[in-house]
């Protein structure tokens, strides 16, 4: 289980729910197919082989929220509305008005409804309560939203807060191109999206191409600032940091994996342990490296210490 997309969350300071008692939870709300009139459905799945919805190894949690979704265009809809439409029109021997179309296209969904192909995605979150954080593996903030606020309903409270640091990713980004050197556990890669400032605003992306040149940072002082830079961590962990401060495109660098002596079957368990205790480990260094460099409020960096 290797992490992806991070969407970064801080835990309240007094979070204590133990393992056994989010097991509990977590089972009483777990994913129900969709009724038939029903177009979502959200719910817990197993958050690993060992059929257990939290999976805990050293105090660390992994959840997965399940979401089964039913496939039913617009475009179907209003084809098939349509085409009926005409239908009554020869009937009644006049157009179907707007009313009459509202109508007959809910009709048209209610009937389609109980027959769609149902679409089921999983997104895991990672529980850190000895660093104090929740972090959602998702590509857009959407899908983290949905899972954090699944969550808080079956626990009844969770006073979770994005990341949020005294600097700004974009202000951060913009200063350490200008420099040409970022922090200390981190460096610059090749990848980085420039944004211009006026109303038109234009977007200059780099891809693969060197950023401590005079090109890069000619285009800072005309006005340009950063969005998205890639960095890594330590020789450890690759990484693209955005403005929202979302860390995307992760990728573990020199990650020895155990493997099983000549002659013996790798264990999927203990493996599936050992991975989620390396990622866990580093991506907790690394997180709380990034904000520190980025002026994360003194009181959270306590709390989590």
């Amino acid at each position: 289980m290797w992490f992806k997309n991070l969407i970064v969350y801080r835990l309240p300071e007094d979070f204590s729910v133990s393992a056994t008692e989010l097991e509990e939870k977590l089972a009483a709300r777990s994913l129900m197919p969709c009724g038939s009139f029903d177009m979502q459905s959200k719910g817990w799945v197993f958050s690993s082989d060992l059929e257990r919805y939290v999976h805990t190894v050293n105090g660390q949690h992994l959840i997965a929220l399940g979401v089964d979704q039913k496939l039913l265009p617009g475009s179907i809809i209003r084809q098939v509305a349509t085409d009926r439409a005409k239908e009554i029109a020869k009937e009644q021997g006049y157009p179907v008005g707007r009313r009459q179309m509202r109508e007959l296209k809910m009709r048209v969904t209610e009937e389609l409804r109980g027959r769609a192909l149902t679409r089921k995605r999983i997104t895991h979150a990672w529980i850190d309560p000895v660093h104090g954080w929740l972090v959602v593996n998702a590509s857009s903030e959407g899908k983290a939203e949905a899972l954090v606020e699944t969550l808080r309903d079956t626990l009844g409270s969770l006073q979770v807060t994005l990341l949020e640091t005294e600097r700004s990713p974009t202000s951060a980004m913009t200063a350490w191109l200008a420099l040409g050197d970022a922090p200390v556990t981190f460096t610059i890669d090749d990848d980085c999206e420039l944004q211009a400032a006026d109303q038109s605003k234009p977007v200059i992306r780099y891809v693969r191409h060197p950023l401590d040149g005079k090109e890069i940072r000619a285009q800072i002082t005309g006005g340009m600032f950063a969005t998205r830079l890639g960095l890594t961590w330590k020789d450890r962990i690759s990484f693209v940091l955005n403005e929202k401060l979302h860390v995307k495109k992760v990728e573990f660098l020199l990650m020895e994996k155990d493997q099983p002596a000549e002659g013996e079957s790798a264990n999927p368990g203990e493996q599936f342990d050992i991975d989620f205790t390396l990622m866990t480990g580093e991506l907790a260094a690394l997180l709380g490296d990034l904000a520190k460099a980025l002026g994360e409020p003194e009181q959270k960096q306590a709390a989590a210490a």
